[in-house]
């Protein structure tokens, strides 16, 4: 395996992710994971993720000097190349301004962890600080206008670094970089595969579980759906799936939903019709993080009362998910508040209650680990959809009225997206009724109507995502139909921003 140190960045996850996908199987650990840890893991290469940190930040991540007699090739990115250089006596200095974007490299040095790139190529830069004196023995591989450092690495040792992201999609050649450093520098054998992850999974969840009773959330989305099959492969009868029906899903959902698990994967579902409870909850709550608190509470207290003593909780939660809610593996930043991380079930994973076998797992590899599984080819390839469902695309207060408008719009959407074969190009689609109103004229009268903001999203993995260039004639017939069909809708728009800087949802 390589061992990941994560010193906080966004794109942590990335970095494992991308060397999976070279069938090698890749841990993250925290920065400061004791040395004895990494040793029992026995990896034949270390990987030092970027970070929001200067090094010379008052209480900024330090890199363990005793890393480097482990005798395994290390190759650090951005901090932690850094870490390494400022570890090793090296001197990093705050750039004359801050590096976020495309940046061309000249590749000086094209042997080892740059071999096969050409002359120049394109990577994505974002940091603040930069090498500005190597340690002793190291050697300048590649460089660009504004960084003398872009690659670096040790004379002698195997000892490699990174000014730019070689995991994000923007560097052109980054799935070589990393091929490079995993499979020829570590020599590593690709052999690890989604069909290894269920043998094992199962294995260990049989050995986890016991004779007890597991309680499982299911939504009909991927990640839970591949989570309960999983687990129902694993335990079988002693798998209780629950389905709560929360108010705030999309058209027809509920039902839809409790059929596919009847009919298609043959897995019985408890199914709890709890609308008035969450929309009681969400009664004139505006704030998004109020609305994903009180929807996680409700959720869990729904959940209650089916989990006895002694029982398991099982969730579909995935890498994203964590990274976005809470720093478990390092010191990145918080964005934004799930609600499979909401104090219940925080509780019940001090408890050691929770059981959550997709969550070292990319949405890719949740959908390749389904296929395995058997589960049908349009159950995998839906479009995600968030724990607090619709509650999030109705900007402002929540009511019945609003969503009953906003179920509309997503469902022509969805139905044209499909019927025009854009459906399975896109990674999410999206409809959000804004909080404001706006003047038309229909039937020669004057409308002051709401307003339908449309997202549509292409993305391998959700932590970045740009927008998807719609045919013209499939987002005018879309809009003809939702202001067409629809009473109290006057007008669309269209969502024509990226993540980053945006995110995916609204909210």
């Amino acid at each position: 395996m390589i061992v990941v140190l994560d010193f906080g960045s966004q794109y942590t996850q990335l970095i494992a992710r991308k060397i999976r996908q070279l069938s090698v199987y890749a841990e993250i650990h925290p920065y400061n994971v004791p040395l004895e840890t990494i040793r029992s893991l026995q990896p034949r290469g270390i990987i030092l993720s970027g970070g929001p940190s200067s090094i010379y930040d008052a209480g900024a991540p330090c890199l363990n000097p005793e890393i480097f007699g482990l005798n395994v090739p290390v190759l650090g990115i951005c901090y932690g190349l850094q870490a390494m250089a400022h570890c090793l006596k090296g001197r990093v200095e705050k750039a004359p301004s801050r590096e976020y974007g495309h940046k061309s490299i000249e590749v000086l040095n094209g042997d080892s962890l740059l071999k096969g790139l050409p002359k120049r190529s394109r990577v994505w830069m974002s940091h603040g600080d930069r090498v500005e004196k190597l340690p002793a023995g190291f050697e300048i591989l590649a460089s660009s206008d504004t960084c003398g450092t872009a690659a670096v690495r040790h004379a002698t040792k195997p000892l490699f670094g990174l000014q730019f992201h070689p995991e994000v999609h923007h560097t052109t050649h980054g799935e070589r970089i990393l091929a490079n450093f995993a499979l020829n520098i570590c020599g590593i054998k690709p052999d690890w595969t989604m069909g290894s992850f269920i043998d094992r999974t199962i294995e260990e969840l049989r050995e986890t579980v016991g004779k007890r009773r597991v309680v499982c959330a299911v939504s009909g989305g991927v990640d839970s759906t591949v989570m309960a099959t999983l687990m129902h492969r694993a335990i079988g009868k002693q798998l209780r799936p629950v389905f709560v029906d929360n108010g705030v899903m999309r058209l027809n959902e509920p039902e839809q939903v409790v059929a596919m698990f009847r009919d298609q994967l043959h897995i019985p579902v408890i199914h709890k019709r709890s609308a008035n409870r969450f929309l009681s909850q969400l009664k004139g709550i505006e704030d998004p993080e109020e609305k994903r608190r009180r929807i996680g509470r409700e959720f869990i207290e729904v959940f209650f009362s089916e989990l006895k003593d002694g029982d398991f909780l099982a969730q579909g939660t995935l890498y994203p998910d964590v990274i976005e809610s809470v720093s478990t593996k390092g010191p990145s930043a918080t964005i934004k508040t799930h609600h499979n991380r909401v104090k219940e079930v925080l509780a019940l994973i001090r408890q050691n209650r929770v059981i959550e076998p997709l969550k070292e797992l990319f949405k890719d590899e949740v959908r390749a680990v389904g296929a395995e599984l058997g589960i049908p080819h349009e159950v995998l390839w839906r479009h995600p959809f968030p724990g607090p469902g619709l509650a999030i695309r109705v900007l402002g207060e929540v009511t019945r009225a609003r969503l009953d408008l906003l179920r509309k719009a997503d469902a022509i959407l969805i139905e044209e997206l499909k019927s025009s074969g854009m459906y399975g190009k896109i990674w999410q689609a999206l409809a959000v009724l804004l909080p404001v109103r706006s003047v038309g004229v229909m039937g020669d009268f004057r409308t002051y109507d709401n307003v339908i903001a449309l997202r549509c999203v292409e993305s391998t993995d959700g932590m970045t995502a740009d927008w998807v260039r719609m045919p013209e004639d499939v987002l005018a017939r879309i809009s003809s139909r939702i202001i067409n069909e629809i009473r109290g809708i006057n007008r669309v728009v269209y969502d024509v921003s990226s993540k980053p800087p945006s995110t995916i949802e609204w909210e």
